[in-house]
């Protein structure tokens, strides 16, 4: 080749020339080139070697060859061998072909592995299906193990799985089988936390240890119980700490939970409860079902549940919602907190123990919120197996055949399902050494070998690599530790709204959540409280007329005073009258107090208005009841006795009169005195039945009304009301008893009678009629205050203006003074007095008479029947003799002594011979 570029200088285009090697020599780069019109030729950049070839190594047994560059095998070819699934390459893997046509190593023989055995449990079907996806997972990932000749190199995982349907019954019998017959597990893998619960608390007496891809129960974390347990799945009570995160977030301090009736939703939500505690929030309602959620979902709704914390299996979930929509559990009122392992389509699969359409279903679950385990590591990352989480996802998707991922039960489960297969491969692989090192392989294992589980234990519990869920690390008790990942069901599809790691109390949100009404709803329906107030046109009416009767009260106090000297006025004991009017405008004056209310005054006063309304009622009544009754108890006491005579000439003296109204004013004011002192007014607040506004549903109006009250208000008021109670009784029986007595010494007791008749009627009908009312404010201040004005108003009336009338319209100004200075018409207006009360006593006798001259004819009456009576029953021989014995004597019917003769005619006694009796 060297020497024909030299000795032909010139050589037309598209000339070509061949290589030939000689002997056994094989040409090695282009063995032909072609000259170019720039005068180069082709392939400048290859050389052209003549190469010894090596035998032929293409054949493997049980295993594949295959040659790096293609080709013949030259020097530099490469040979690569590996082994069929289930054998053992014994030799170097490469061979490379030298300079001297051999390969530098011996073609290696495939050999059969040793074989270890996992016995699985995959849920095919039951309340989480989760083996659909997980079990090709795990089988994928058990393929790749076994092809990598760094890991286990001498061994083949090879797995035994059932269909556990989620049933831990069903799980018992699958277990059974598993253990008593050939081969032996070396670990358990089961999935669904009621299985993984049987399995785990059995494993310990066989020495496995148990490596669940797809429990979150949160009563698997107990070592004691479950010594050998561990999980790729993080525990249920990791979605706790994020749930009381968003609780707070939205300013939520009540919630309600629903769960199902088994041990792990039990477990999570005992946890919960716990932290929502430390927190500040508090769970008002708490409701579980076994199989029917229907009478759980309507107490949710009568306690008027918004925040509701669902803990139950994905065909429990449909039940729950069909019952959410019957009773409108859902909108943006609410918002319901779901476990995110369910499939994305689960509220649209169709279920026969389910009534409601697909329609239904999706607009009751609108808007939830799902806590759900970072399961897929979210950013691109190459771990252990060398695969990214997308390229994973690319391959089940394509393991499944097609299948849709959100029918396909456990979709979401599946990276931990591939991962729990690589920690238990990169366990195994790593226990080789300590166990060489000791004389003992891992094909030595058996149910009674406690030494190789403690090495598989301390092995996976230091795991720690890159999956394709993310970062793998168990915690003391077995968990896995992760992220927890926040999604919402918005128009009919889960989105992203936010990450939170609990471990560091980190919260990444995303501000992309979506809600029904205007915000975030309320944790319950908003209570306005609002206070019920006296009618302000009410209280300033009654405050009119209670305001025109204290003038009245003044005007008759004045009148009184004014005309203290007058004998007219001097014999109505005005000292007592005087009491009587200051009574009455203390009474009234309570009127103010009493419709006084937080609408004038702030709480902290109100007490003191309290007993403001207690003193002046309580001193009030006092006076002037206390003054009325003293007179009506005088009179009583003077004329009612034997003696009348000798007890009307008595000598009436005012300072018993004064003292008697001083003793009821001191046990008013020692009572009121204790009561304040012992157990003083202060305010309460009644609560009323809540009411619904028909502007905003969402909101109820919580009515209040303020009250005087003590602590023990009802004692002290049956004591008040029985002393009073008992005292105006007794002044309506005296005023009955003295109705018909005529005294000079008090003239006005008659009018008292009266006055005393209308207080206590309106005070023995108001005071139980006001307790009766005390929660319409309206009602009760009206009918208190009313019945205060009234009284006041007849007692002032009732009193003073006769007096008023009678020195008006007959001129009696003159006092007792003046009338001993005055001369003529002073004595004429004596003479004229005295005639009056002479005609009066007059008229009063000649009733009496009258009454008398009534009874003595009766009687009269009486005897003759009686002896016309015995006259017709004696005999006939002696009718003569009785008939005279029958006529009266007239001296029986002589009236007896004492009574005048009666007349003889059948005139009555004529007005002007009374008099003449009695002068």
């Amino acid at each position: 080749y060297r020497g024909l570029t030299q000795d032909v200088q010139i050589l037309p285009v598209d000339y070509e020339i061949e290589y030939i090697c000689r002997g056994n020599r094989v040409i090695v780069g282009p063995k032909v080139r072609k000259c170019l019109q720039n005068g180069t030729w082709t392939d400048m950049s290859l050389h052209s070697r003549c190469c010894k070839s090596s035998s032929s190594s293409w054949s493997l047994c049980n295993g594949r060859v295959w040659a790096r560059p293609p080709g013949p095998p030259v020097e530099g070819t490469v040979l690569h061998y590996s082994c069929n699934a289930g054998f053992l390459l014994e030799g170097r893997n490469l061979s490379h072909c030298t300079k001297l046509g051999k390969w530098d190593a011996p073609k290696p023989t495939c050999l059969w592995k040793k074989k270890l055995y996992i016995g699985a449990l995959f849920p095919m079907s039951g309340g989480w299906p989760g083996g659909q996806a997980c079990m090709p997972s795990a089988q994928m990932a058990l393929d790749l193990v076994n092809n990598r000749s760094d890991i286990l190199p001498d061994y083949e995982l090879e797995l035994i799985h059932y269909d556990s349907m989620c049933d831990p019954g069903e799980a018992t019998k699958l277990l059974y089988d598993l253990l008593y017959t050939e081969p032996i597990k070396i670990v358990l893998m089961p999935g669904c936390s009621g299985v993984s619960t049987l399995v785990a608390e059995a494993a310990r007496m066989w020495n496995l240890i148990v490596l669940s891809y797809g429990s979150s129960s949160p009563a698997l974390s107990n070592r004691q119980r479950f010594p050998t347990f561990f999980r790729t799945h993080p525990s249920a009570t990791l979605h706790n700490p994020t749930r009381v995160q968003l609780f707070q977030k939205w300013k939520w301090t009540r919630i309600a939970t629903i769960q199902q009736t088994t041990e792990v939703f039990t477990s999570t939500l005992d946890d919960l409860e716990q932290r929502v505690k430390e927190a500040g929030i508090e769970i008002s309602v708490r409701q579980s079902f076994l199989t029917d959620p229907a009478v759980a979902v309507k107490n949710l709704k009568r306690q008027d549940a918004r925040i509701i914390v669902g803990l139950f299996y994905e065909t429990e979930a449909r039940k729950v919602f069909c019952e959410v929509f019957k009773e409108k559990l859902f909108g943006k009122k609410y918002v319901w907190f779901l476990i995110g392992w369910y499939a994305d389509n689960w509220f649209k699969i169709k279920d026969p123990a389910v009534n409601c359409s697909v329609e239904n279903m999706t607009e009751a679950v609108e808007g939830h919120v799902t806590t759900e385990i970072v399961m897929l590591n979210p950013e691109t990352v190459r771990g252990v197996s060398n695969m990214t989480s997308q390229e994973f996802i690319s391959a089940l998707m394509s393991r499944l055949g097609g299948k849709n991922p959100e029918e396909t039960g456990g979709f979401q489960e599946a990276p931990l399902a591939y991962d729990a297969v690589w920690a238990l491969a990169l366990a195994l692989n790593k226990t080789v050494p300590p166990l060489k090192a000791r004389g003992r392989r891992l094909e030595d294992f058996n149910y009674n070998n406690h030494d190789i589980t403690a090495e598989i234990y301390r092995a996976l519990n230091t795991s720690s690599f890159e999956g394709v869920s993310g970062q793998v690390v168990f915690d003391a008790q077995g968990s896995r530790m992760a992220m927890t990942l926040i999604e919402q069901l918005q128009g009919g599809s889960y989105k992203k709204i936010g990450y939170y790691d609990s471990s560091q109390k980190n919260l990444s949100w995303f501000g992309n959540d979506v809600w029904i009404g205007a915000g975030p709803p309320a944790d319950r329906t908003v209570v306005i409280e609002e206070f019920r107030f006296l009618s302000q046109k009410l209280f300033a009416a009654v405050s009119v007329f209670a305001g025109l009767g204290i003038l009245l009260g003044a005007a008759c106090l004045s009148f009184n005073i004014y005309n203290g000297n007058v004998r007219y006025i001097q014999n109505s004991q005005p000292y007592l009258n005087n009491m009587t009017a200051a009574g009455c405008m203390m009474a009234l004056a309570a009127v103010f107090p009493l419709g006084i209310d937080g609408h004038h005054v702030h709480r902290s006063q109100f007490p003191v208005v309290c007993q403001f309304r207690l003193w002046l009622l309580g001193l009030g009544f006092s006076l002037a009841y206390g003054s009325m009754f003293t007179k009506i108890w005088w009179v009583h006491t003077l004329f009612t006795k034997k003696e009348e005579k000798k007890e009307r000439k008595k000598h009436l003296e005012p300072w018993k009169l004064y003292a008697t109204v001083g003793v009821l004013l001191a046990v008013d004011f020692l009572s009121l005195m204790v009561w304040q002192i012992v157990d003083p007014l202060h305010i309460t607040v009644e609560k009323f039945t809540r009411e619904a506004p028909k502007e905003d549903l969402d909101v109820l109006i919580q009515p209040l009304l303020e009250h005087c009250s003590s602590q023990k208000m009802n004692t002290w008021l049956g004591v008040v009301y029985g002393y009073k109670g008992l005292l105006l009784l007794l002044g309506i029986f005296l005023a009955y008893e003295t109705k018909s007595v005529s005294t000079e010494k008090i003239n006005d007791h008659r009018a008292v009678g009266m006055a005393i008749y209308n207080v206590a009627v309106l005070c023995l009908i108001t005071a139980p009629v006001t307790m009766i009312l005390s929660s319409q404010q309206d009602a009760s201040f009206a009918f208190a205050s009313l019945a205060v004005v009234f009284s006041a108003y007849i007692t002032l009336v009732v009193l003073f203006v006769p007096k008023m009338r009678r020195l008006i319209t007959r001129g009696e100004w003159q006092s007792e003074q003046q009338d001993t200075l005055k001369t003529g018409s002073s004595t004429n207006n004596n003479d004229e007095e005295k005639s009056r009360q002479l005609e009066r006593e007059n008229r009063e006798l000649q009733k009496i008479i009258q009454e008398k001259e009534e009874r003595v004819s009766a009687l009269r009456n009486q005897l003759a029947e009686r002896q016309a009576l015995r006259s017709r029953r004696r005999p006939s021989s002696g009718q003569n003799q009785n008939h005279n014995a029958s006529q009266p004597d007239p001296k029986s019917l002589l009236p007896p002594p004492g009574y005048p003769n009666p007349p003889t005619d059948n005139h009555s006694f004529s007005n002007s011979s009374i008099p003449l009796l009695y002068k």
